[in-house]
């Protein structure tokens, strides 16, 4: 990474920190923290991140500003139904990528707001095995539910050996592409189970934790 983004990635997360959370939003827009997961606390105490959604109508962006992790560092970033474990059904965005400050930023596009959901109507259907080995292989065919809201986050290491550099446990959990990721750093559990931060989006009125606009 060069030192344009080094330092561009550093200003927004300044701005981001400094400013804080409460602040009046928007109606198509929200922004709230994420805190550092109880199994990451030993080796990332100050762990945090701050995240904004924009809608505009049709689709929504959100952008993750992430400080406090370790430098030069990969993670793995989801949609979850809950923010602990076993986490529910969880959706897989995309890699997290700290600077040479253990800072990081990076957006998404899709559908966060209160129609976040995961959906699968019966019979099971077949599924490409892509990743067939490995504590967890790929499920050949997929289990029937009905639409299942998720509405957390959370962000994992994408090596058990960095977690375990750190001095935190080198568990390998399903979180990352691969299917061998390590623990949860970061979650959403600020906010109740049954509401989190997405279901805030646009309904801030009844939403039991402040989001802002920042």
């Amino acid at each position: 990474m060069n030192s344009y983004k080094l330092s561009t990635a550093a200003c927004a997360l300044g701005l981001v920190f400094a400013v804080g959370s409460p602040a009046t939003a928007g109606p198509n827009q929200i922004s709230f923290d994420m805190v550092v997961s109880g199994a990451a606390k030993a080796c990332l105490p100050i762990a945090r991140a701050h995240v904004n959604i924009v809608s505009n109508g049709t689709a929504e962006d959100m952008t993750i500003f992430a400080a406090g992790l370790p430098a030069n560092t990969d993670f793995d970033f989801f949609v979850i139904q809950v923010p602990l474990a076993p986490f529910g059904l969880s959706w897989y965005q995309g890699d997290v990528q700290t600077d040479d400050f253990g800072n990081a930023v990076q957006h998404f596009r899709g559908r966060f707001n209160d129609e976040t959901f995961i959906v699968a109507q019966a019979p099971p259907a077949p599924a490409p095995v892509v990743h067939p080995g490995g504590p967890f292989p790929d499920a050949a065919s997929n289990p029937p539910t009905n639409p299942v809201h998720t509405f957390h986050l959370g962000l994992w290491f994408n090596s058990p050996a960095d977690a375990a550099a750190l001095g935190c446990a080198a568990t390998v959990t399903p979180f990352n592409g691969e299917h061998n990721a390590g623990i949860q750093v970061l979650n959403t559990s600020n906010f109740p189970a049954d509401f989190g931060p997405l279901r805030c989006l646009p309904d801030r009125v009844n939403c039991p934790v402040f989001v802002g606009s920042n």
